[in-house]
């Protein structure tokens, strides 16, 4: 679908992934634990500019490419002729306390 986009040399190597919150459970008292809930996130705009956010989401460690659904055309408005839209969506499970 999207083409994947090697870092650059210049890139932090410690972007590849998120903090994660603190440890919870057993090890920490008073603390409640993790609960997973799922996200869904919806991008709208021209392929190119899907493609490049779904590089930039990859790049700072939040998300794989092949996370996302393959681009879905929107429905052109009654307003006017708009240019082209996209959609991708994908479903992404965090951690809540």
């Amino acid at each position: 679908m999207f083409e994947y986009l090697e870092p650059d040399a210049n890139d932090n190597p410690e972007a590849g992934s998120l903090p994660l919150p603190p440890r919870s459970g057993a090890n920490s008292k008073g603390s409640r634990p993790l609960t997973p809930e799922k996200v869904r996130h919806m991008l709208y705009g021209s392929l190119a500019a899907l493609d490049r956010t779904i590089k930039i989401l990859h790049a700072l460690g939040y998300a794989d490419p092949n996370d996302w659904s393959d681009p879905i055309p929107v429905p052109p408005s009654a307003e006017g002729a708009a240019p082209a839209q996209w959609m991708v969506i994908m479903t992404k499970t965090i951690l809540l306390e």
